[in-house]
């Protein structure tokens, strides 16, 4: 399968809590929900909504999984949240136990082999397994060059803080981009590859 990292992504780097005013306040980020008022649902959902119909599986942090496992159940009967409900979904976290995982199809990973695990999830045969948010988790996966695909949506804010996507090791990571598109809201929808892959 191939490991994508889905995101919304501020023209500064910050991925932390785009959805929602209190999805994540951690080191005092106050500006929760901010990707909201740039999405563009003619031109942004369809591209969400595309890649989630060859998605495999899931991979969220601890955090994230806790996030969607919130919002989703709720929703039966739309097309977008039943996919996301019946897809299988894995959780990497040194915290949580296979009896928190309450949303259907979730499989908590082993926490001293979490690593290890997604490249075996990564290995087997399909499209696609999807990182959605869990900007930890992601980096890790940066730095262990397990990402195939990069899908970002770039917004036009600039943050001045919070979680970013990356990893700051020093490590240079040439990228080749795939395709872009923008919306009329001002976002750049890019998609990246790791060069030569």
């Amino acid at each position: 399968m191939q490991l994508i990292l889905s995101h919304f992504m501020s023209l500064d780097g910050v991925v932390q809590a785009p959805g929602g005013r209190d999805e994540d306040t951690d080191g005092g980020f106050a500006h929760g929900g901010w990707s909201m008022p740039y999405f563009d649902v003619e031109t942004m959902g369809p591209v969400i909504g595309e890649l989630l119909a060859i998605t495999e599986a899931l991979l969220f942090g601890r955090r994230t999984w806790q996030t969607m496992a919130a919002a989703w159940p709720g929703r039966a009967g739309d097309p977008f949240a039943d996919r996301m409900n019946e897809i299988p979904k894995y959780v990497a976290s040194r915290t949580l136990t296979q009896d928190d995982l309450t949303w259907s199809g979730s499989t908590l990973l082993p926490a001293a082999a979490a690593i290890g695990a997604m490249r075996e999830l990564r290995a087997r045969d399909g499209q696609a397994l999807q990182v959605m948010g869990s900007p930890s988790l992601a980096a890790q996966l940066i730095e262990h060059d397990l990402v195939d695909e990069y899908r970002l949506m770039i917004e036009p804010i600039l943050l001045g803080g919070g979680k970013r996507l990356f990893p700051w090791d020093g490590q240079a990571r040439p990228l080749e981009l795939v395709s872009t598109s923008a919306t009329g809201t001002g976002v750049l929808i890019c998609t990246y590859r790791p060069a030569g892959r």
